[in-house]
C-alpha cells in the first residue's frame, strides 16, 4: 500500500517537473502574456491599495442610503479637492526644497566631510581609526556611493514613471469599478469552487479581505500621523528641508520595520551636516516618534491583526524588492498575508488530518 502510494506521488512530482520543463521550452509563446501582466501589474497594485484605502469612506456613505456610485464620485471629488489644495499649499514649498537640495548637493557633501574632520579631533573617536582620515574617508566614500546610487535610481525611476503615466489613467477606472462591484467578487469566485469547499472558501476570502483592509488602512493612518509629528518636530529644531525629509520618511515608513531606519538616514545626514548637535536632536525626535508609534498608535490601529514575525517581514521585503523594486517592497506584505491565509486553509482542509494520522 505504501509502495503504491509512493509510486503515485513520485509520478505526480515527475509530471509537474516535466510540465515546468516544457513550459521553459515554449517561453517565447508566453512572452506577450508576461509583458501584458508586467504592464498591468503596477496599476493593479495601486488600484488595490486605493480600493482598500477608500472603501471605508464609500461604505460609510453607502450605509446611509447614498447610492454607491454617487458615494464613489463624491469621494473622488473630495479627494481631487484635497489633492488640489495640498498641491497649492505644499507643492511650491516642496518643489523649492527639492531644487535647493539638488543645487546645494556638492556643498552639502563638502559640509559633511568638514563635520567628519572636526570629529577626528575627538579623542574618543580617534581610538577607532589608524589615522585621522580613516573615519572621514570611509564615511565620505559611503556618502558618495549612496548619492550616486540614488541619482542613478532616480534617473531610472523617471523613465519608468514616464511609461507608467501612460497606464496610470486606468487606475481611477479600476478603482471605481472595484469600489462599485467589489462586494460581488467573493460570490463570483465561489462559483468556481466545489460546493463542499465553498463554506471554508468563503471564510478564507473574508479573512483575506479583513487582513488586507486592516493592514493597508492601518499603515496609511499610522504613517500619516507619524509624518505629521516628524514634520512638526523638524520645524521645532529648525532642520533644513524639513518638508522634503518628512515626505521621504512618509514613503519609507509605508514599509514596516526596515522603513523606519531607511527613512531616518537622510534626515540624520542633513542634520549632521548642520551640526552634530542637530543630528542628536533629530535622532531624539525620530526615536520618540518610533516609540510612540510602536507603543501607542500601532496597537490601537492594528490590534492583533498583523501577526507577522519581524524576521519574516524582512525576508519578504527583500524578496519583493528584488522582484519588483520599490513597488514589490510596498506590495510584499499584503501578498504574503494572502499567501499565508491560503496555505493555512489548504492545510486545514486537505492535510491536517493526514498529518495527524502519520504522527499518531
Amino acid at each position: 500500500m505504501l509502495q503504491n502510494r509512493f509510486i503515485v506521488n513520485s509520478a505526480k512530482v515527475i509530471a509537474v517537473l516535466l510540465i515546468i520543463y516544457l513550459t521553459t521550452k515554449i517561453s517565447f509563446l508566453l512572452n506577450p502574456v508576461v509583458q501584458m501582466i508586467h504592464i498591468l501589474l503596477i496599476p493593479v497594485i495601486f488600484s488595490g491599495f486605493l480600493y482598500y484605502a477608500l472603501r471605508p469612506v464609500v461604505d460609510y456613505f453607502a450605509d446611509r442610503k447614498v447610492k454607491r456610485w454617487i458615494a464613489i464620485l463624491f469621494v473622488y471629488f473630495i479627494g481631487a479637492a484635497l489633492v488640489t489644495m495640498l498641491g497649492m499649499v505644499i507643492w511650491p514649498l516642496l518643489q523649492e526644497q527639492v531644487v535647493t537640495l539638488m543645487n546645494n548637493l556638492p556643498s552639502l557633501i563638502e559640509g559633511f566631510r568638514k563635520q567628519l574632520d572636526q570629529l577626528q579631533h575627538n579623542r574618543f573617536l580617534s581610538m577607532f581609526g589608524n589615522s585621522q582620515s580613516d573615519w572621514s574617508n570611509m564615511l565620505s566614500g559611503y556618502l558618495n556611493t549612496g548619492v550616486q546610487s540614488v541619482t542613478n535610481y532616480i534617473s531610472q525611476s523617471v523613465s519608468a514613471f514616464t511609461n507608467f503615466l501612460l497606464v496610470a489613467s486606468i487606475v481611477p477606472i479600476f478603482v471605481y469599478y472595484m469600489l462599485k462591484e467589489g462586494g460581488k467578487l467573493p460570490g463570483i469566485l465561489l462559483h468556481f469552487v466545489p460546493r463542499r469547499y465553498r463554506a471554508d472558501s468563503k471564510v478564507m476570502l473574508a479573512e483575506m479581505d479583513d487582513a488586507l483592509s486592516g493592514y493597508i488602512v492601518g499603515r496609511v493612518i499610522i504613517t500619516s500621523i507619524l509624518t505629521v509629528l516628524l514634520y512638526i518636530g523638524f520645524l521645532i529644531v529648525g532642520l533644513p528641508y524639513s518638508l522634503l525629509l518628512a515626505v521621504i520618511s512618509f514613503v519609507f515608513n509605508l514599509i514596516p520595520y526596515i522603513g523606519q531606519f531607511l527613512g531616518a538616514v537622510p534626515c540624520l545626514i542633513v542634520a549632521f551636516i548642520v551640526s552634530p548637535t542637530m543630528a542628536l536632536w533629530v535622532l531624539l525626535i525620530i526615536v520618540v516618534m518610533q516609540v510612540t508609534e510602536a507603543n501607542l498608535i500601532a496597537p490601537h490601529v492594528y490590534g492583533r491583526r498583523l501577526d507577522i514575525h519581524p524576521l519574516t517581514t524582512v525576508l519578504v521585503l527583500l524578496i519583493g524588492g528584488d522582484i519588483l523594486g520599490i513597488v514589490g517592497i510596498l506590495a510584499a506584505i499584503p501578498i504574503y498575508m494572502i499567501f499565508k491565509i491560503l496555505v493555512q486553509h489548504i492545510y486545514r482542509q486537505f492535510l491536517e488530518e493526514k498529518v495527524e494520522e502519520l504522527v499518531e
